[in-house]
């Protein structure tokens, strides 16, 4: 049943109900009192304010979603939560909408010129995001959902301190090494008498005061590794991603394809991102030999795949483009248990 006729419906109903009864005008032996008769569009009026108001009691015990909405896929067909005309607009890639508990939709009576933004609410609630999937030429791929317990995590600072200080202390070869006074090439004859020569007294030439000597307490090989448990590594993961998402600066590709090797394709494609600087792509699987010879004069654009990436990598960066493969896998690392 349409709107139009269910108000028609309503209407005569309530018609019904405004009129006077003649029976009882009859049986009270007075005259019924004359009653309002209300227009047509009087009670449509009434009708609404009525629906409003209990959609807006409904509201009262809603919980919060959270959405993604570009502007370029603010109509997208393929989603029934998005509708035409739809008055929410995006800044930095992601908003906040309120649903009811059934899962129904926000009447757009009461959203119309409100613009819900995701800067709005806090950030770190581990809610599930909706964001758009797009490729190098811009084009609308759909959508995408980013788990909330990946993507939306609290910000530590302490931990992303103690991963990235693990990470680089990792790093280091440590194959740093000095000479010994057993190591350093020389004789090992007493240079000269014990005393009458007026100098000092020396044992050997390989000490560390003569030229070509000995380096003491010098550097030996050894590693600089620190301990860190896989649980605050991985939580220093989900950070760093979950700050690129709230910042707006994650984007989600439907793959990292390009037409061919040549690296004034990816300039013109980094140049129309916005506030870009420099821009990590992360890819599932192994890289496309196009795109690695396409990006590695590019000191401004790095490519890593999915078993690759990492925090230091993800804040040296300030743009992040994932495919949408990669997503999944990274999902699906960080839901797998830790092996003890």
């Amino acid at each position: 049943m349409s709107c139009e006729a269910d108000g028609r419906r309503r209407v005569r109903l309530l018609g019904e109900f405004y009129a006077p009864s003649p029976s009882s005008a009859l049986g009270s032996g007075r005259a019924a009192p004359t009653r309002f008769q209300p227009s047509i569009k009087e009670l449509l009026e009434h009708i609404n304010m009525l629906n409003l108001a209990r959609i807006a009691r409904n509201l009262r015990h809603c919980r919060r979603l959270s959405f993604a909405i570009p502007t370029s896929v603010s109509t997208a067909q393929n989603d029934l939560s998005f509708k035409r005309g739809s008055p929410f607009s995006i800044r930095k890639g992601f908003c906040t909408l309120e649903s009811p508990d059934d899962g129904g939709l926000i009447p757009p009576e009461l959203l119309t010129n409100k613009t819900v933004l995701r800067p709005d609410c806090d950030i770190g609630k581990y809610a599930d995001l909706v964001t758009s999937v797009t490729n190098f030429n811009g084009e609308n791929k759909g959508l995408m959902v980013l788990a909330g317990d990946v993507f939306d995590v609290p910000i530590r600072k302490d931990i992303i301190h103690r991963v990235v200080r693990w990470q680089l202390a990792k790093r280091q070869q440590g194959t740093h090494s000095t000479k010994t006074i057993s190591e350093v090439s020389g004789t090992g004859r007493k240079p000269y008498k014990q005393k009458g020569t007026g100098r000092a007294r020396h044992g050997t030439l390989r000490g560390p005061q003569f030229r070509h000597g000995a380096t003491m307490h010098g550097p030996k090989p050894r590693s600089h590794a620190i301990k860190l448990p896989k649980k605050v590594r991985r939580l220093g993961l989900k950070i760093a991603l979950s700050a690129r998402t709230a910042e707006g600066k994650l984007i989600v590709f439907e793959d990292l394809a390009v037409p061919s090797h040549k690296t004034k394709n990816i300039v013109n494609y980094v140049s129309q991102m916005e506030n870009t600087k420099k821009v990590l792509l992360v890819d599932d699987g192994p890289i496309d030999n196009k795109l690695a010879l396409a990006t590695r004069n590019l000191h401004y654009v790095n490519v890593l795949p999915t078993i690759g990436l990492n925090v230091y990598s993800i804040l040296l960066h300030d743009t992040l483009v994932m495919t949408r493969d990669a997503v999944s896998r990274i999902v699906e690392r960080m839901h797998t248990p830790i092996n003890r």
